[in-house]
């Protein structure tokens, strides 16, 4: 019984590119909290500032991990390799891959090699998404297309939607702590996701499909991919509420870490819908 409850749940979605359901959503969003806490506890003992710095570093990573989750859509890794590259297992390849360059990069702050860690460690994601990055556009020149066009769409959206929360949040809800930079970043990742997945799926020619459970949910309710926007705000609106409610408490190096951790889970899998839609994947 044990053993069919997990592979329905979990291993065969990976296998089989399944949509998410509510058991492994729900999992997926526990591992993540233990996750952050366990890598603020660990970043702690070695000393690493969690700062503004250390999340400039960390965004290359973030592209990586939705550069590399194409990758695997291609299917030009055919071996049972491409399942490290599927949810939720990818998100530790991206890990160890960051854990490595940031352990590097700390060694070589300490003997003087280097005067910032940050710079191995950003430097080593960039390297990583530079070389994803040419694998797709690659792969793009000679079995699919890469449509600038649909590029510029979608990151416009993104654009003009940022724009417009912004805006309501600063100066209709008078939150002038909405305008932090890292703010911006973390509306800007959501609104990039929601705007690939209304148009992946209510305009592009391939017609995508949501795989998440609540926004499958919520599309089906209202006919429209393009409700993924009311979403996006239904979480940003009150998460920048109470993360500021947060930092004013004090403990600004495990704010830092949720707003990163609130990013990824936007950035990601808008960049991973907006590549794909590039490459007609």
């Amino acid at each position: 019984m044990i053993s069919g409850f997990i592979y329905k749940y979990y291993i065969d979605p990976i296998r089989y590119g399944q949509p998410y359901t509510l058991v492994d959503t729900l999992t997926y969003a526990l591992i993540l909290i233990v996750s952050v806490y366990a890598v603020y506890r660990w970043l702690r003992r070695s000393g690493i500032a969690i700062d503004a710095s250390f999340i400039a570093a960390t965004l290359p990573y973030v592209v990586f991990g939705g550069l590399l989750r194409v990758v695997e859509d291609t299917g030009v890794i055919a071996s049972p390799l491409r399942y490290l590259l599927i949810t939720p297992l990818i998100f530790f390849v991206i890990l160890l891959c960051a854990v490595v360059f940031l352990v590097a990069g700390r060694l070589l702050e300490k003997r003087g090699a280097v005067s910032r860690y940050s710079l191995v460690y950003g430097g080593g994601g960039a390297a990583l998404c530079v070389l994803a990055g040419a694998v797709l556009v690659a792969f793009g020149l000679q079995e699919t297309q890469i449509h600038i066009g649909v590029l510029a769409v979608i990151l416009g959206m993104a654009a003009a939607s940022t724009c417009a929360v912004r805006v309501f949040a600063v100066r209709g809800l008078k939150w002038g702590y909405a305008s932090d930079p890292l703010y911006a970043l973390l509306i800007f990742g959501h609104m990039l996701d929601a705007s690939a997945t209304s148009y992946g799926i209510d305009i592009h020619p391939l017609g995508y499909v949501e795989q998440h459970v609540v926004g499958g949910h919520l599309i089906d309710l209202t006919g429209t991919a393009f409700s993924m926007f009311l979403l996006k705000l239904a979480v940003i609106i009150p998460g920048i509420y109470i993360l500021e409610a947060y930092r004013r408490e004090g403990n600004l190096e495990l704010w830092h870490l949720i707003l990163l951790a609130m990013i990824v889970v936007g950035l990601a899998p808008g960049i991973r819908g907006m590549v794909r839609m590039v490459l007609y994947v």
